[in-house]
């Protein structure tokens, strides 16, 4: 039989050496003029997402540790495809390697 770990804070969840956890961003219900949207036109997972958290860096050849090139509240483009979810409550959280992630957005 399986043992299942409760989570009871995204907080506690630390991602290791790469690794970056993140939240994509929802997609929106209705228009900005009011109109709903049909479900079928919201199911995709956008590409954007906002960083939670992120890990210390990965040793490379030399064993020196390569920090990861995003921090906690950027804004990333992920790849369709990839990652490891996390669900605590209504909110699905996803962990990527940092070489995964796509692009940093500058707003």
């Amino acid at each position: 039989m399986a043992s299942q770990t409760t989570i009871k804070s995204i907080r506690a969840v630390l991602p290791l050496l790469d690794r970056v956890l993140v939240q994509r961003l929802k997609a929106e219900q209705k228009t900005a003029t009011g109109i709903f949207l049909p479900t079928s036109a919201t199911s995709q997972p956008l590409p954007e997402a906002t960083v939670v958290a992120v890990g210390p860096g990965a040793p490379n050849k030399n064993g020196d540790i390569v920090p990861v090139s995003v921090k906690a509240g950027d804004k990333v483009l992920l790849p369709g495809w990839g990652g490891n979810s996390i669900k605590l409550g209504d909110d699905e959280y996803h962990i990527f390697k940092d070489s995964e992630i796509l692009a940093k957005i500058q707003e």
